[in-house]
């Protein structure tokens, strides 16, 4: 359960990051407020992970979906710049994530 604690916390901190952005660009309270939600959300969930896995481990899965999830959020509704380098990191992050995951 707590690996699903986990990915829940990284999918929040990437609506977060979304959040953030529109607020960011349209200066509207209620995003901000999204926001807030968003990030309170992703650490509750990393809390109930980290009652069961590694500091370490969990904390880098953590950040790497929120990483590799904010790249591609950008690039897919943000019209963020696409180019095959960005993505090629994104993997590099994807496959150190799921050695974590193996390794634990």
């Amino acid at each position: 359960m707590a690996w699903i604690f986990l990915i829940i916390a990284g999918l929040c901190e990437m609506l977060g990051v979304s959040f953030m952005n529109w607020a960011l660009q349209r200066h509207i309270w209620p995003l901000w407020l999204g926001m807030v939600i968003g990030y309170g959300l992703s650490f509750g969930f990393l809390d109930l992970a980290l009652q069961t896995l590694p500091m370490g481990t969990a904390y880098a899965i953590w950040t790497g979906i929120g990483a590799a999830g904010g790249v591609l959020t950008g690039m897919l509704f943000f019209g963020e710049s696409r180019n095959w380098r960005k993505l090629l990191w994104v993997g590099v992050i994807l496959i150190a994530v799921m050695g974590l995951k193996l390794i634990s």
